[in-house]
């Protein structure tokens, strides 16, 4: 579903993506893991076809995200690290300007139904004659997640997100990731070892632009890709 090849970007001398190629298909939740830094959001973005590649190239669902950005554009839910909205709005209104934004389900009654299902699926059905601006931050990163699942796209791209959201939060929108994948392809970003471990069962790590290594997370840790650290810290008093 998502083709991934040789992909480079460069920002003047520097270097945020070099000849990263990968693939993910449909019913994989991928995970993204690297330091801030390591090129995941530029990959994203990329891949989204927000910015272009210096080179290399990007396929969804057999469409080419440069040449044919539209009907590749079709097939992708993004949820970014900071979603953005309109706070005046109510959440079913910002999901219908998001209908209108993607051409979908223009029949009222289709898009009414397809507006409740999605507010249903993630647990915004109560809040979603709320104005934006008045939502929790949990609450508003679900909202996020209700609008990467409009038009019912086959490739989910989501960076970080679970960022900032408390521990039950986090639970939830593990599931909601999980959930998402037996159907889709699922592409995760994080710096968090542990919540791609928890949420997906291929791991691509990123250092510096470059691919180190992609696997299932049993056989990384395993296989001593993932590296563990102990530190001794010394204060005044001696070792602690």
């Amino acid at each position: 579903m998502v083709e991934v090849v040789g992909l480079t970007k460069r920002y003047g001398d520097k270097t945020a993506l070099d000849n990263v190629s990968f693939s993910a298909k449909a019913g994989e939740v991928v995970g993204l893991l690297g330091l801030n830094g390591a090129g995941k959001t530029t990959a994203m973005n990329i891949l989204t076809g927000y910015i272009s590649a210096t080179s290399g190239a990007v396929t969804i669902g057999g469409f080419d995200i440069a040449s044919e950005g539209g009907k590749a554009k079709r097939l992708i839910g993004y949820l970014p690290e900071q979603p953005s909205f309109y706070p005046e709005l109510r959440v079913n209104e910002h999901l219908d300007f998001i209908c209108d934004i993607k051409g979908v389900f223009n029949d009222k009654e289709k898009r009414a139904k397809h507006i409740d299902d999605i507010c249903a699926r993630v647990g915004i059905s109560d809040v979603k004659r709320r104005m934006i601006r008045n939502l929790s931050k949990g609450y508003r990163q679900r909202v996020g997640f209700a609008q990467a699942l409009v038009g019912e796209p086959k490739v989910m791209i989501l960076d970080e997100p679970t960022a900032g959201l408390d521990p039950s939060q986090i639970i939830e929108m593990r599931s909601l990731i999980k959930e998402c994948g037996s159907d889709n392809t699922v592409i995760v970003s994080s710096h968090i070892l542990s919540e791609i471990q928890t949420i997906c069962n291929r791991v691509i790590i990123l250092n510096e632009g470059r691919l180190v290594a992609d696997d299932d997370p049993e056989q990384l840790a395993d296989g001593g890709s993932l590296e563990e650290v102990f530190l001794r810290l010394i204060g005044y008093g001696g070792v602690s």
